[in-house]
């Protein structure tokens, strides 16, 4: 343990991908556990992040992974592209391969970014220098020695120093003290020569640096020569990956030539079943580390010599577009590959260089350029201080250095220090260790350990503070408080929920519950949260520093947003041994803030709602969701009460008065039902954060008193595109303007379109659930889009069972409708009346349905059943707008 009031130092030698990673995940840690901090970050380089492999500034220099694949966050898959599409790349996607660039630039600025979030917590800084010595100090710590003659103190270390430099130890001599040879080619200023003229080139190694070599010097009247052993250039991507293919089983602790068989044959297995090779290889990546593990020294040894290379070009593969590129100079026969070794090499008067290779050929070129690969880190004055102080030693095969889990393994084979490492040194130890998806989980775990000594002991008698129903809160007061504030507007339906839960993090980064209520408020009401983000947080905190109902809640939410809790269960099991948790219980029935558990009948619901009452005790919260369940069933009288009663308690309660607007237009007391909400809208309601809702509910008011000028106005000051948009738009004003055509209470052509351009395109053609896919049909068919509403047909078909049996015959109904096949329309819509339940909502949403009906039915001429369902319809409540369409119906 790290003495009570003592800051703690973190060295960071290397500030390239490894480096970055590292300083991230320290930061992020340190600021969730609210632990002190020194962190230093040594590295001569302007930049942090760039390294040698992102300071290429070539735009032919892409990544050799997908964006979806180098996320910085193991648990965050999606957020580099994220990043890309808020920073100037709005079209980018997980299957893209963008510039090394670029990718250097997204290291620095979320790195940066973490450094910010750590302010007052984490004290970083930049030491623009080379570290090149490390030894013990009389006091257990760490002492750095610096190219610039400068010291550096530390308690822990982590040498962060990436692939190791090229040696050129396998050129003949002729070569190496050649003007006319590169042995470093990413070295600043290194390219100069060979860029400068049109020389040929040869290029010693076919690996991925040749490849970025390549594009950077072919031009025309030039050939570049790459020669390697094998003469094997890296495989591209698949243009269309597949998912990747588990492996088999049972591979662990397999001899080498029957785990090289079993491995074959799970090859041979993908490409019969699914014509490529790259998802059975691609599964193989989460358990390489285990297999490499398992092989003795002397099987390492013969797959590095037999299978190495092949392994090499197959599993660190290059960009579809670079290989494209790649093909197209080999056609024009500006690039050569082939296998060979060099023999020896001289230099000519006139600068040329004649290579003579191994199997007798010669080459004539201007420059050779080392494209071999990283060298041994033992060349490095760092690495060999530590090793000639027997605090290193070297790794297995003579790669990296010896380390354990981590960290470094000294001469009598103990890891006592706090010296750590990652990335490239591990590769003795792992193999497979120098690719960002590899790097980033290292960095994690790492981060674990260098803070676990500083974890403050645990105080059982601490009180925490609670929420507003009593539950504890695994936080401290002051985000407590902010907490219940969010809570409280999500309650009572009100805006600055999201506000109040920033704040709740903000003053505590390790909030769990904080962190899973904003990404619920993302997810479920279009909040404008990174909610992939939060959720990774929220899963980080959890693990972190959580009672059992926080973990279970974080879990909900998780399934929630990645779409594995269909039925709800997780939900409800959540409620059934936590029915104090309001949030929980606002998120499962359906009312106005959230989607609801799916296929959560009234009936369950209301159960649901009554069993969790003793947790309750008359809350008004409680009362105004029993109350919205009460008007589901026709209770209206009762339901009318509840809500009272609700509002009593209090005044700003969304969904009691939700409850009431729905008892006001079921039993036909439009002018009353209009005053009332009216009144409230313009009063209490102005922070609800869903008032357009609440005005949709006023503008139905004024449609069935057949005001159309109201109802014109209405649409305009409060449900028009800028004062509503996203999926609000879609249920609420898109549906209004559908119905107020359907009864002519809208002159002129309805601006559908202009709500269809407020909405994502794929939440229009591709929507997650039934009730907004109902929807996105109906605002399609008032814009007259027949072409999309085939599209959504076509999502729903190959979508949910509600989906498939609701909306797809209802898409079908609406193109029919708007190219006037009104008799197909209503038979089509007459028989999908019945199962309009299915896709959730309430008897007034859905009731858009039955108004189309109706209109299908007088524009076929079918007067006889418009006239009846007219009639049902004025039997369950009274509206003047029903009655002029009766009276308006022939004979």
């Amino acid at each position: 343990m790290i003495p009570a009031g003592a800051r703690h130092t973190v060295a960071i030698v290397g500030a390239g991908a490894a480096g970055a990673l590292t300083a991230l995940q320290v930061c992020e840690t340190a600021t969730r556990r609210r632990t002190p901090l020194d962190l230093v970050l040594i590295d001569p380089a302007p930049e942090a992040g760039r390294g040698v492999a992102y300071a290429t500034a070539d735009p032919r220099h892409r990544l050799n992974v997908p964006a979806g694949g180098m996320s910085c966050y193991p648990d965050d898959p999606g957020h580099l592209t994220r990043w890309l599409c808020r920073h100037g790349e709005p079209a980018v996607n997980d299957a893209d391969f963008v510039t090394r660039y670029r990718y250097g630039a997204y290291l620095a600025d979320t790195l940066g970014q973490a450094v910010v979030r750590a302010h007052g917590v984490v004290r970083v800084r930049r030491v623009r220098s080379r570290a090149e010595g490390c030894a013990d100090t009389a006091g257990g710590r760490l002492e750095l020695r610096l190219a610039d003659g400068g010291c550096l103190t530390a308690d822990s270390a982590v040498l962060a120093t990436g692939p190791a430099a090229g040696n050129g130890a396998w050129a003949p001599p002729g070569l190496r003290t050649s003007p006319r040879f590169v042995a470093e080619p990413w070295a600043p200023g290194a390219l100069v020569g060979p860029l400068s003229d049109t020389a040929d080139v040869l290029l010693v190694g076919t690996g991925l640096t040749a490849v970025d070599l390549a594009l950077t010097l072919d031009r025309p009247g030039r050939v570049l020569h790459a020669v390697s052993r094998n003469g094997l250039l890296p495989q591209p991507h698949a243009l269309s990956p597949q998912p990747s293919i588990p492996p088999p089983q049972g591979l662990a602790g397999a001899p080498l030539d029957r785990l090289r068989r079993a491995v074959f044959r799970h090859i041979g297995r993908a490409v019969r079943h699914h014509g490529d090779w790259r998802p059975a290889l691609d599964g193989l990546r989460v358990c390489t580390a285990e297999l490499w593990r398992s092989l003795t020294p002397g099987e390492r040894a013969e797959f590095l010599r037999r299978d190495g290379a092949l392994w090499n070009t197959h599993r660190h593969r290059m960009a579809p577009a670079t290989a494209e590129a790649l093909d197209r100079m080999r056609a024009a026969r500006r690039l050569s590959v082939r296998a060979g070794r060099i023999a020896a090499a001289r230099t000519g008067p006139d600068g040329t260089v004649s290579v003579d290779l191994a199997d007798g050929r010669s080459l004539r070129v201007g420059w050779v350029i080392d494209c071999t690969g990283p060298g041994h880190h033992l060349d490095d004055p760092l690495w060999r201080s530590l090793v000639d102080a027997g605090a290193a030693v070297p790794g297995p095969l003579g790669m990296g250095v010896a380390t354990r889990e981590g960290r470094l393994l000294d001469a009598a084979g103990r890891a006592d220090r706090a010296l750590f490492t990652l990335g490239a040194p591990r590769r003795g130890e792992l193999w497979e260790t120098t690719a960002v998806p590899e790097i980033r989980e290292q960095a994690a775990a790492l981060a674990r350990e260098l803070l676990a000594p500083l974890a403050p002991p645990v105080r059982g008698s601490r009180r925490r503070p609670v929420d507003a129903l009593g539950l504890a809160l695994s936080t401290h007061s002051e985000a407590a408080a902010a907490h219940r504030a969010g809570l409280d507007r999500v309650l009572k339906v009100r805006s600055g929920a999201e506000q109040a839960f920033r704040r709740a993090v903000a003053l505590d980064p390790g909030f769990a519950l904080g962190h899973a209520a904003l990404a619920l408020l993302g997810h479920e009401s279009g909040a404008r949260v990174d909610v992939p983000r939060e959720l990774a947080e929220a899963q980080r905190c959890a693990r972190e520093r959580a009672d059992e109902r926080e973990r279970s809640f974080v879990e909900v939410v998780t399934r929630r947003v990645h779409g594995t809790d269909p039925d709800g269960a997780a939900l409800l099991g959540h409620l059934d041994a936590h029915p104090g948790d309001a949030l929980a219980l606002a998120t499962a029935v359906p009312t106005i803030a959230f989607s609801g558990v799916r296929d959560l009948d009234d009936t369950y619901a209301l159960r649901l709602v009554e069993r969790t009452s003793p947790a309750y005790d008359g809350h008004w919260f409680h009362t105004s969701l029993l109350a919205f369940l009460r008007q589901g069933q026709g209770r209206f009288h009762e339901a009318g009460e509840l809500a009272h009663r609700a509002l009593a308690a209090e005044p700003a309660s969304g969904h009691a008065v939700h409850a009431l607007a729905h008892v006001h237009y079921e039993c036909g007391a439009h002018e009353a039902g209009r005053d009332w909400l009216d009144g409230w809208v313009s009063g209490r309601g102005r922070g609800a954060v869903h008032r357009a809702h609440f005005s949709w509910h006023i503008a139905l008011h004024e449609l069935a008193l057949d005001d159309p000028a109201a109802v014109r106005r209405r649409w305009l000051a409060q449900l028009a595109p800028g004062r509503v948009s996203g999926v609000r738009a879609l249920v609420d004003s898109g549906s209004l303007l559908w119905r107020a055509r359907l009864s002519d209470s809208w002159p002129g052509e309805v601006p559908a379109a202009e709500v269809l351009d407020s909405v994502a395109r794929d939440i229009v053609e591709r929507p997650a659930t039934a009730f907004t896919a109902l929807h996105a049909a109906v605002a399609l068919a008032a814009a007259g889009d027949v072409a999309a509403l085939r599209r959504l047909r076509d999502h729903a078909a190959g979508a949910d069972a509600v989906q498939r049996e609701v909306v797809v015959p209802l898409c079908e109904a609406l193109a029919a409708l708007v190219e006037e096949r009104f008799h197909e329309a209503a038979r089509g819509l007459a028989a999908l009346l019945p199962a309009v339940r299915r896709v959730g909502g309430s008897a007034a949403q859905r009731e858009v349905v039955e108004e189309t009906l109706l209109y299908a039915l007088v524009s076929a001429g079918r007067c006889e059943a418009a006239r009846r369902l007219l009639d049902e319809r004025l039997d369950r409540k009274p509206a003047p707008r029903d009655r002029r369409l009766l009276a308006a119906l022939p004979g």
